[in-house]
């Protein structure tokens, strides 16, 4: 029995007649009564009283139609399941993103945008260091993840570059240097603090960022702390144990006992924020996020020039 012998069965079961049951399915009467009389063959019933007029189901015959819709209904929705997949339009991915990322405006604005547009594509997200989101890329965990820091190509990921973040100094409020927050500061002002860094193995990005850009102004800095989670520099940060330089998002943290002071530097020192995903991958949701992305970049990068 093949799918077509159901739909030729229920065609003229809804018809109640051969003639218009052929006419819509676009064939003609006698091979389709061939293939009715070899369907109740295959069967081992009679599905159909054959009268002058038309078809009439026996019992048996309504009792195959119910499931034989049922199961012409679940094939189609099978198919159209699968093209939705295959466009990209159905399916699953899991997004991974650091401790800093989410504070951005950008990254939110991604993920409404991608639920909005393509609802039937469920999402998971994880939360993580950079170092755990690109091992969770390539043990396939995770599709996508955005991070401050760019990967070897030998590690079989492509990085897609989004934007870049000033990147500002944390003081403690009552810090001398906290007064004047209307003036940038230079990174040489900052040479005999005690810095509160993300730990480099977690962050390796914004780490050695700080530290290049510290070495570029003059001086090596004196790390402090190292603190698991971005996030937790600032609670370093504000009960006074030190102060940290940090992507300007964080701001919209509004912690109580830090201010934020505007970097001035010779060279453009910001936080970079990027996109993730395997060299060959194969689904096409996850193209289609990293399409969304890109084109939201461009856009954000227009509103905020």
């Amino acid at each position: 029995m093949e799918l077509r012998h159901l739909r030729y069965f229920v065609a003229v079961a809804e018809e109640g007649h051969v003639t218009r049951a052929a006419e819509r399915l676009g064939m003609q009467q006698p091979p389709l009564s061939q293939q009715i009389r070899a369907l109740e063959r295959e069967v081992g019933v009679q599905l159909f009283r054959r009268k002058p007029r038309g078809m009439e189901m026996t019992a048996a015959g309504r009792a195959f139609l119910e499931d034989a819709r049922a199961i012409l209904t679940h094939v189609d929705h099978a198919f159209a399941a699968t093209r939705r997949t295959a466009r990209g339009e159905q399916g699953r991915i899991a997004v991974g993103f650091t401790s800093s990322a989410p504070f951005h405006p950008f990254v939110p604005r991604v993920i409404r945008l991608f639920r909005d547009g393509f609802p039937l594509v469920s999402m998971a997200f994880e939360e993580s260091g950079t170092t755990e989101l690109v091992d969770a890329l390539r043990n396939e965990k995770l599709d996508a993840a955005f991070i401050r820091s760019g990967a070897p190509q030998s590690s079989g990921l492509a990085v897609h570059h989004l934007l870049d973040e000033e990147m500002l100094a944390a003081l403690p409020a009552a810090h001398p240097l906290a007064r004047s927050a209307s003036k940038p500061l230079t990174l040489a002002a900052l040479s005999d603090e005690a810095f509160i860094l993300y730990r480099r193995p977690v962050g390796p990005g914004l780490y050695d960022a700080i530290i290049s850009a510290c070495r570029e102004a003059g001086f090596s800095p004196i790390v402090g702390q190292e603190a698991p989670r971005i996030l937790s520099t600032l609670n370093l940060v504000a009960a006074g144990l030190g102060i940290s330089i940090v992507p300007a998002s964080l701001t919209r943290m509004q912690m109580d006992g830090v201010v934020y002071r505007r970097l001035k530097s010779d060279r453009k020192f910001v936080a970079p924020l990027s996109l993730a995903v395997r060299w060959s991958e194969p689904s096409a949701s996850v193209r289609r996020f990293v399409d969304l992305a890109r084109a939201t970049a461009k856009t954000f990068r227009a509103e905020r020039p």
